[in-house]
């Protein structure tokens, strides 16, 4: 007797269909991934101006007057090295604020260079 060799393989009709069925699922998981992903920088940058304000306050009480920039932090050893920013993923873009009181020059305090605004509505560079 002949026997027909069986191709083995999935038809198109099979490969659409799941192709379908996973772009479905990534339309449903991309936007829960990007939304955690700003959640995450805006945690990282909380915490990285937690850092440096704590560490401009603590020079501050050590020697009386403001630091010039954020290098003199780690110069005298505040810092092991400037946070970089994890929106414009730069430690370069640091907004360094001056003291209120004119006779006093530096950092009084620090602002992130990135203009756009939190899950909760307020711009980054205000905080």
């Amino acid at each position: 007797m002949f026997h027909r060799p069986m191709h083995k393989g999935f038809t198109l009709i099979e490969l659409l269909v799941v192709m379908a069925i996973i772009a479905t699922l990534l339309s449903l998981v991309a936007p829960r991934y990007f939304s955690s992903l700003d959640k995450a920088k805006e945690a990282v940058l909380r915490q990285d101006l937690g850092i440096l304000r704590n560490a401009i306050d603590q020079f501050y009480s050590d020697f009386g007057k403001y630091p010039l920039d954020l290098e003199e932090l780690v110069d005298k050893r505040y810092l092991r090295s400037i946070p970089v920013d994890p929106f414009t993923e730069s430690k370069e873009t640091w907004i360094a604020v001056p003291p209120k009181n004119l006779t006093e020059a530096g950092v009084y305090d620090v602002h992130s260079g990135y203009a756009g605004r939190a899950s909760d509505g307020s711009f980054y560079e205000e905080w």
